[in-house]
């Protein structure tokens, strides 16, 4: 499959009283058609801002992103409307992304009505029945309004409406941190099936690993706005190498009391996001920093076919401790 999505040398800088916060610091990667990029981080890490900015609720600082073969990041007005019916995006609080004074029929009409895909009333609403039945949504549900219904229904009138304009693409920021664990894999195996039926590309943006795991092909790790490691989802989780990458997979709880995993702790102050400094952004929490790590940045390598890292002693760095 072709490249849907190319992002090169992508920043967001935010000017704060302090300074300059650098949110998304010089991301690069490709999506191909039909695959699920997950993104994970700690909370701050820049997630968020980057699905954003692909799908212009945020203008870039520097960068591009290349959409389909065309440089969207310069995209005026009309281009962009013309864009929202090839990219949507699922937000992760579905109670606050909703109005709330629309019912389950008008909120996923909404989209259809402001691109007058339907001629006719009745063509409205077979659509939006359709597409209720599409997310497992029950028929008798068409006419209540959120606060009349769980997350997990909120969440699947989210999907919905991304689906409704049959997008291409779609950004889904942490869709299901807000939801039970029982709805989550509702949320989650409903997600690989439209995919699977329509070969949806996903940016998957979450900071549980375990899920990441279940719905990822290939998996990007940021910290502090910078892209760490990014690897084939299999590849990361059974030989990650960036000590960040290693402490949050030794995070993961085994439910087991035989195969013990020994935690790999990540000590030390988080480095302030404002006005950087030279040097690596995680030599204050590394076990295995020294003096080089807090003077240069390390660069971004591809250390084997498909895996990259930005470390300066990744080959160096033991990773016994490191989950199988």
């Amino acid at each position: 499959m072709g490249v849907i999505l190319e992002v090169q040398n992508l920043k967001k800088d935010f000017d704060i009283t302090a300074g300059k916060l650098h949110a998304v610091d010089n991301i690069s990667f490709q999506l191909e058609q039909g695959k699920t990029l997950g993104v994970v981080g700690e909370s701050g890490c820049g997630k968020s801002t980057l699905g954003k900015l692909l799908v212009g609720l945020e203008q870039a600082t520097s960068g591009k992103i290349i959409f389909q073969g065309r440089n969207i990041e310069k995209a005026g007005r009309a281009d962009w409307k013309a864009l929202r019916k090839e990219m949507q995006m699922v937000f992760q609080d579905p109670m606050s992304s909703l109005d709330p004074r629309l019912c389950t029929m008008d909120l996923i009409a909404e989209p259809l009505k402001i691109f007058k895909v339907c001629r006719t009333q009745s063509e409205l609403e077979s659509r939006v029945r359709a597409l209720m039945d599409l997310v497992g949504i029950a028929e008798h549900m068409i006419y209540a309004f959120p606060h009349e219904l769980d997350g997990g229904r909120r969440q699947r009138i989210g999907i919905a409406r991304a689906l409704a304009l049959e997008p291409e693409f779609i950004v889904c920021d942490e869709p299901v941190s807000a939801l039970d664990v029982s709805i989550q894999a509702q949320v989650l195996n409903l997600l690989k099936q439209i995919q699977r039926d329509k070969g949806l590309s996903y940016l998957f943006i979450t900071h549980d690993l375990s899920v990441v795991k279940h719905i990822s092909d290939d998996i990007l790790v940021m910290y502090m706005g910078q892209m760490v490691e990014k690897a084939a989802c299999k590849e990361l989780f059974h030989s990650p190498m960036h000590p960040y990458t290693r402490g949050l997979l030794s995070a993961i709880p085994i439910p087991s009391l035989r195969n013990r995993r020994k935690r790999v702790l990540m000590e030390g102050e988080i480095t302030s996001p404002v006005n950087m400094k030279p040097g690596c952004r995680f030599a204050a929490r590394c076990p295995y920093a020294q003096e080089r790590c807090r003077q240069e940045q390390p660069a971004l390598r591809e250390v084997s076919p498909g895996h990259f890292v930005s470390c300066h002693f990744t080959e160096t760095t033991s990773i016994s401790d490191t989950p199988a």
